[in-house]
């Protein structure tokens, strides 16, 4: 967890300090290990190590030149072998085997094993009583205590916006709830109007249709007087033209019997004009 832009208390009972790429200031380390504590000071190409039990402490200093020769034997940069280092030392790592294991003489060896492209190594450093146990302990416990400080100071700023998210979110969710609340009551209210005005209209509709059937059928009646008139007026006309046809018989009748006798009567005569009478009559 984070403790300020520079301190960090992660997880596994670890310490660690970031500070900005680019800067020439070290980075600071803590693990605990079982019973000891082991705080790390990493530059970009050496490196120091304080380890105490409590009771007890040791040094580890490093030197460039020692750094750069264990580099060398892994086919690694020096700031690759420091990287390594400060991952491990930083973070317990899982997979990874520690040991802190007597030296002789009062020496100590600290060690842990990694795999590089599939093989297992070991990185171990010797470490011998620092010359001051006591200052060596109060500068772990100062860096410790100054690390739970800030991580105490984080923990309550944390909280505290942590806390006024919450009322935010809370007053979003209200806020959420009543406008869901309103928009339903909008949407009832449309629909209603909406339900209204659909069916004014289809009542409309409903009497136009009607209108326009009576007028259809009033329509329909005239024709069909006007067809049964005509129908009587066809028939009798019809039959004025059968009773014309016959009166014209009987003239046409009547006009041959009187030619026909005024043909006798001449015949005697004028037997010329009965030649044309006949003709006449063919026609």
């Amino acid at each position: 967890m984070v403790v300020d832009s520079d301190w960090v208390l992660p997880t596994r009972k670890c310490y660690k300090k970031f500070v900005p790429m680019g800067s020439a200031s070290p980075k600071h380390t803590c693990l605990k290990l079982e019973h000891i504590f082991v705080k790390g000071t990493w530059f970009s190409s050496h490196f120091d190590l304080f380890i105490t039990d409590g009771l007890q402490s040791w040094t580890c200093n490093a030197s460039e030149e020692e750094v750069e020769e264990r580099a060398s034997q892994w086919d690694q940069p020096v700031s690759e072998y420091i990287d390594l280092g400060e991952k491990y030392l930083g973070f317990q790592q899982p997979g990874s085997i520690y040991g802190f294991d007597d030296a002789g003489s009062g020496h100590k060896r600290l060690s842990w094993t990694f795999e590089k492209e599939g093989t297992k190594l070991e990185w171990r450093w010797k470490c011998q009583p620092s010359p001051n146990s006591k200052k060596t302990t109060a500068d772990i416990l100062d860096f410790l205590m100054d690390a739970n400080i800030r991580l105490s100071d984080e923990v309550v700023s944390k909280t505290q916006s942590f806390e006024r998210l919450r009322v935010e979110a809370e007053k979003c969710l209200t806020q959420s709830e009543k406008l869901s609340k309103d928009k339903e009551e909008f949407e009832s209210a449309i629909y209603a109007k909406f339900l209204g005005v659909l069916n004014s209209k289809k009542k409309q509709l409903r009497e136009l249709r009607d209108k326009l059937s009576k007028q259809g059928t009033t329509v329909q009646e005239p024709e069909e007087e006007d067809a049964q008139s005509t129908d009587r007026t066809e028939t009798f006309d019809e039959g004025s033209d059968e009773e014309k046809s016959g009166e014209e018989v009987e003239k046409e009748d009547v006009g041959t019997s009187s030619s026909q006798k005024d043909d006798v009567g001449t015949s005697k005569d004028v037997p010329a004009r009965r030649g044309r009478g006949r003709g006449r009559k063919r026609k």
